[in-house]
């Protein structure tokens, strides 16, 4: 029986006995549970679904007309403001990010001249066979009536990298602006020698909606169905169940698939849900490699392809110091939808309170990142740990200030809940305020220097640093 355990950032611990027979979440010396414990109702309607097989009930169905879809607000999209403004400079835009965000949707209101979908097969075995196709239609579109470039727009051209080229010539000769969207940059990265335009375009990436654009109605809401528009809109929690459990058994399946990332999917597919387990802690590569019978450098090949196709992200260590010898260095990942996490993962819809600090603690750090995303300045986020001694949960970092926060499921954080935070702050001058993000109605001052702060308030965290 192999056995390996890793510790959370938050000093909440993990451990896996045998294939996932039991799942122990710790906190000090707390007691152990079964994973049989770990869930209420941990069984949904229908049949169970395999990671990256088997039958998926129904499907992912977000088209704007759709039935799922009638009735949905429409919400508007901070990256849409970001994309006009670069296309009024006369620039091009590449719009990377995971499917379902809204990519598609976000390109109608800017009404291109010419609309590719690379999902579509006739699509896309058109230009397959003949890429040079592209260059002689746009040729053909000339200019707009009130003088600008005409605006062409290429829906995951991923799936026939070779256009990149051609999209190349064509902006090189100011023929056109281009919008090009995708779900994966592995191909554009590494698809013989085709490279990401350097210099020719914007690169922008959307994201789920984050706070800024919705706020959910409850905070166990986004913990539980994360934050995908056609997820997050949908009031129906037995649809939104089914339709994560298709995302994550079909979506991924088809990426996965399409790109030949991996040759043994079985495999991946345990990795898949090992990282999901794992996601917002420390990463033990070597830990998951003993589980799987793999090298660990197979692992973090795997991690690679999650980071590739825009479903992991990697979120450094702060690990400068002028005193501390043993400061982690080593990664964590986070899942960049809490909903697809928890799917992939195979855990119910009914999280107990003792796990709830954690998967917070994972929705803060996604909303920290994605409101980075949305400034135009330098900022960025990192974590800090001492593995003998102090942590800090999160670190919002520009060039000459950082504010630290610990995130605490609690509604009135103490002074004790602070101590760590005003170690940091004691030995880093760049710091001189820091913040615990908690689930309390209203700002309060725990210390003079710490303040505590409502989860909604996430987004002007980062607008204030910046």
């Amino acid at each position: 029986m192999r056995k390996w355990s890793g510790t959370r950032a938050s000093g909440e611990g993990k451990e896996w006995q045998g294939s996932r027979k039991k799942w122990r979440v710790t906190r000090g010396k707390d007691a152990s549970r079964d994973e049989s414990q770990m869930f209420s109702n941990h069984s949904t309607p229908g049949p169970r679904h395999s990671l990256l097989g088997g039958q998926a009930k129904g499907g992912i169905d977000n088209a704007p007309n759709s039935p799922k879809m009638a009735g949905m607000e429409m919400l508007p999209r901070i990256m849409e403001s970001r994309i006009r403004q670069a296309l009024q400079r006369q620039k091009s835009v590449l719009l990377l990010g995971p499917r379902q965000t809204g990519k598609t949707t976000l390109l109608k209101p800017l009404q291109p001249d010419l609309l590719l979908n690379f999902l579509r097969p006739e699509v896309r075995q058109r230009y397959e066979r003949a890429p040079h196709l592209l260059g002689a239609e746009v040729e053909a579109l000339g200019k707009r009536t009130r003088g600008d470039r005409a605006l062409v727009a290429l829906d995951e051209v991923q799936r026939v990298p070779e256009l990149v080229n051609v999209v190349q010539d064509l902006i090189d000769r100011k023929v056109a602006r281009f919008i090009l969207t995708g779900s994966s940059a592995r191909k554009l990265r590494r698809g013989g020698g085709v490279n990401l335009l350097p210099g020719r375009l914007v690169p922008m990436r959307l994201d789920p909606l984050s706070l800024a654009e919705r706020v959910p109605p409850t905070i166990e809401e986004a913990l539980v169905y994360g934050s995908l528009p056609g997820i997050a809109l949908v009031g129906n929690d037995a649809a939104r169940e089914e339709d994560l459990r298709a995302y994550t058994t079909l979506y991924l399946e088809e990426e996965v698939r399409a790109e030949a990332l991996v040759r043994n999917l079985g495999r991946f597919a345990r990795f898949l849900q090992l990282a999901a387990l794992e996601a917002g802690g420390i990463s033990h590569f070597r830990g998951i490699a003993q589980e799987l019978g793999v090298p660990h450098t197979t692992v973090a090949g795997y991690y690679e392809i999650l980071e590739d196709c825009l479903i992991a992200e990697r979120v450094e260590a702060l690990s400068q110091s002028r005193t501390r010898k043993k400061l982690t260095k080593s990664p964590r990942y986070l899942f960049f939808d809490l909903g697809v996490r928890r799917a992939a993962a195979d855990e119910g819809p009914r999280p107990p309170v003792r796990v709830l600090g954690a998967i917070f603690e994972q929705f803060v750090g996604l909303e920290l990142l994605r409101a980075t995303r949305q400034t135009r300045e330098n900022v960025g986020i990192r974590f800090w740990r001492d593995p003998d001694g102090p942590e800090v949960d999160w670190v919002v970092v520009t060039e000459d200030r950082w504010l630290p926060g610990e995130v605490k499921w609690s509604e009135a954080p103490t002074e004790r809940d602070t101590r760590h935070l005003q170690t940091f702050l004691s030995e880093y001058s760049k710091a001189s305020t820091a913040v615990v993000v908690c689930r309390t109605p209203r700002r309060f001052k725990i210390t003079p220097k710490i303040t505590a702060v409502p989860w909604q308030e996430i987004p002007r965290l980062v607008e204030q640093l910046a």
